[in-house]
């Protein structure tokens, strides 16, 4: 069986560490491959690769650095359907949210095609008699990122794009669980021109991680995943002496007003809860409805949508399901838990998804769309982050108290309120304690030329991903204060400088 290995220095190298561990086809449950679990020396090789890489590439003038990854971009296009189809293959989600996912990566990819615009500094003429003072946007090293198993394409072009572009090197450590894609796209890098060593990927487990957190040559550290390991993550690199930023979990909420387009509503909930069976930082989860009368339609009409469903293969299947596998035989058995959890706790489970088998497919790692009335705050189906196909249905009596709720939450990722009345809408952006807020969209993700991040414990550092914040985060300012002087000889001064 194949054994997925590492890329170092512009190729695939095969693993010496002995370890290795199976890679699942969600909607079988059978091992389709092996990966490769670095060794610590395994995980410094790959350091030392983008370490020898740096001098050459930091030096590589803006633009040719954007010329690379305007090639990057259509040997993407021209690959989108193989890529889509592996990444739907180990992680489960079905075609056409692969290649969704793969469109807002590229969309990154187009934006760090703008860079030598992105990198322009500042510059003051004659700040004082002869003297100018400009600034420059200087790359900050070897950095590394830890992508999660749910968006294996999406997630690492958050990051690297805009890395490499800004003229640092960069070492990869994504998901075992979904590990192919990510060595696919190293390969289109160095199709496209990209000089060895300035990606490389290192495939593994805690063992490779703590070197990327650990080794002094590592400069920045960006990882998606749980808050536990956001956390760790944060506070280990941060001792360390790097620049972190570090996404953690979610517990996205939508507020629905009275006012609220009831098909729209329903609609939205429909794909924000149960698309990619729920396994998005972004998904909405809970539903917050100001009033009984609005909690009762919505879950009489959701009650039906819900039961029309179809979960199956991601690929294969025609028409094609709404819902694919969750990622891990594991992963289902501990959100089935949570349904039984939340019904032990005394919320209303209208629609149970325990039970569902995938017809051919039994041994799939398949949970059915599940939908609670009457969820409380304290229920920890409402606190914690179950990362399935489950939507919580909670009531309350007024706006100030869906916003009181929203905010006393530990996770602040996403939001989003639906109403027709701007006034309502208005005071939800400016007062909701959550990074990124939706007005009748139940999901928003920003484009890539704005940046991705929540709030609280969603967000364990000061900058965001991609955009302007992803600019800021892989770059370092040098401010250069300079004068020529023609003839002027001035005596030393010993008082605090300044311009005359």
């Amino acid at each position: 069986m194949n054994t997925l290995g590492h890329y170092i220095d512009g190729q695939r190298v095969t693993s010496t560490s002995g370890r290795d561990a199976p890679v699942y086809n969600p909607a079988t449950g059978e091992e389709a491959s092996r990966v490769a679990m670095a060794s610590a020396d395994e995980a410094r090789s790959a350091v030392t690769s983008a370490q020898a890489a740096l001098p050459g590439w930091s030096r590589i003038s803006p633009l040719k650095r954007a010329r690379i990854m305007f090639r990057f971009k259509a040997l993407l296009e021209r690959d989108a359907d193989k890529i889509a189809r592996q990444l739907s293959l180990e992680h489960g989600k079905v075609l056409s949210d692969a290649m969704g996912e793969l469109t807002r990566g590229m969309e990154v990819v187009e934006f760090a095609c703008g860079i030598p615009h992105l990198l322009k500094g500042e510059h003051s003429l004659n700040v004082g008699t002869g003297v100018d003072s400009y600034s420059m946007m200087q790359p900050v090293g070897v950095c590394a990122g830890i992508s999660p198993f749910n968006f294996p394409a999406m997630v690492p072009m958050w990051m690297f794009p805009v890395s490499i572009a800004c003229g640092n090197t960069f070492v990869m450590k994504p998901s075992e669980k979904d590990p192919t894609v990510p060595m696919m796209l190293a390969e289109l890098l160095t199709e496209a021109g990209l000089p060895q060593g300035v990606f490389n990927v290192v495939n593994g487990d805690k063992e490779a991680v703590d070197v990327l957190l650990t080794d002094d040559r590592v400069q920045a550290v960006g990882f998606v995943g749980s808050t536990p390991i956001a956390e760790y993550i944060y506070e280990t690199a941060s001792k360390h002496g790097k620049r972190v930023q570090a996404l953690g979990g979610a517990k996205n909420h939508m507020v629905i007003m009275p006012d609220a387009d009831p098909e729209q509503v329903v609609n939205s909930l429909l794909g924000a809860a149960y698309g990619s069976a729920g396994e998005r930082c972004m998904a909405i989860s809970v539903a917050v409805c100001v009033g009984d009368e609005v909690a009762d339609n919505l879950v009489r009409d959701l009650k039906s949508e819900v039961k029309k469903l179809t979960v199956g293969p991601g690929t294969g299947q025609i028409p094609e399901p709404h819902m694919g596998p969750l990622v891990t035989r594991e992963h289902a058995a501990k959100v089935r838990d949570y349904i039984s959890t939340g019904a032990e706790e005394g919320a209303t489970l209208v629609v149970d998804g325990r039970d569902f088998v995938a017809k051919d497919n039994e041994q799939g790692y398949f949970v059915g769309a599940t939908l609670f009335d009457h969820v409380k705050p304290g229920m920890r189906i409402y606190q914690e982050e179950i990362f399935g196909p489950v939507l919580c249905v909670v009531r309350v009596g007024s706006y100030e108290e869906a916003l009181a709720m929203v905010n006393a939450h530990e996770y602040g990722n996403g939001t989003a309120i639906f109403t027709r009345d701007g006034d309502t809408a208005r005071q939800y952006t400016e007062q909701v304690q959550v990074g990124m807020v939706g007005v009748n969209v139940p999901i928003p993700v920003p484009m890539a030329f704005h940046s991705f991040g929540g709030w609280k414990r969603s967000l364990f550092g000061p900058l965001h991903m991609h955009g302007p914040d992803g600019v800021r985060f892989y770059t370092r300012m040098k401010t250069v204060t300079a004068r020529w002087p023609t003839g002027i000889r001035a005596g030393a001064e010993f008082s605090m400088p300044t311009m005359k």
